[in-house]
């Protein structure tokens, strides 16, 4: 990353996932970090503080707080997700969310902002929480804002919810992707830390790209689980169907399906973070629960 004197970023939801990866590789490329939070007095929010992190409490639906919150930023990292969560995804939510987070970076003359989307937003994935997320794109590029794209694949994490088990002595792992049909993962801590060197370094990161750290069919995800658990291994193909009354989710599927879906360059995000993970090397280093 850069060697320039320390920035100020803000970064949007420091507390979850994605923000808390982003915060964790800024800190350690010795930034200065501005939190923007809907609740500074959460454990979280004051295990940052600890670490030397401004807290400011900001309300999305509260233009002045955002504007407020961002002046003086050298850069501002943000996300969006649908409120309420993906049940019953409110992706309109999601886009005003966006919007009002961009709007405030132009208000505030941010000089560069990061803003992590997903991967396939930009080619009618018919995905609504892609779709969503392209709105807020399209909006960054229509305010003229400097703005870096990075669009993550899909979550080495995820499998902490979506957990293969161990049945008979054999560790069994079913999604509703054929197994012919591989699927690119990449770590949540490798988004945060690309996100990182786009906002310190704005030359190190392209203007948009698609990020994974790896591309696995649905065999090759088990048999990984599997070797770490030290059982054998299968994977079991499941009909879109069983999401019915989950269409964001069942969308999303079928996407993986029927597309090529996911497009990182592999190589080329490697040039960007030499250390990305693979999916083993997550799983190892993450004892996902497959393997404790």
């Amino acid at each position: 990353m850069s060697e320039e004197s320390p920035k100020t970023i803000a970064v949007f939801a420091a507390t979850g996932s994605q923000g808390g990866a982003v915060a964790d590789a800024l800190l350690d490329a010795g930034a200065t970090v501005r939190a923007l939070l809907r609740d500074t007095r959460s454990e979280k929010a004051e295990s940052l503080a600890r670490r030397g992190v401004e807290l400011v409490q900001i309300d999305v639906n509260d233009p002045t707080s955002l504007v407020s919150a961002l002046e003086g930023a050298d850069a501002f990292w943000f996300m969006t997700t649908p409120p309420g969560g993906m049940q019953n995804a409110d992706t309109e939510g999601e886009t005003r969310q966006g919007i009002a987070l961009a709007d405030a970076a132009a208000a505030a003359r941010v000089p560069h902002v990061v803003f992590n989307s997903v991967g396939g937003a930009d080619r009618r994935s018919g995905v609504p929480h892609f779709e969503s997320k392209y709105r807020v794109e399209q909006h960054l590029a229509q305010l003229g804002l400097n703005t870096t794209i990075v669009r993550p694949v899909f979550f080495a994490e995820n499998f902490l919810q979506m957990a293969p088990a161990v049945e008979d002595g054999t560790l069994v792992l079913r999604l509703p992707i054929p197994d012919a049909i591989p699927l690119q993962v990449i770590a949540v801590r490798d988004v945060g830390i690309i996100a990182a060197k786009a906002l310190l370094d704005q030359a190190s990161v392209p203007a948009a790209v698609e990020i994974a750290g790896d591309e696995l069919t649905g065999s090759q995800i088990a048999s990984i689980h599997g070797d770490r658990a030290g059982v054998p291994a299968r994977y079991e193909a499941l009909p879109v169907t069983v999401l019915d009354g989950q269409d964001d989710l069942q969308a999303m599927f079928r996407w993986f399906a029927e597309t090529p879906a996911y497009q990182a360059d592999l190589e080329q995000v490697r040039r960007i973070h030499p250390g990305t993970s693979t999916l083993s090397t997550w799983v190892a280093a993450e004892s996902a629960p497959s393997a404790r």
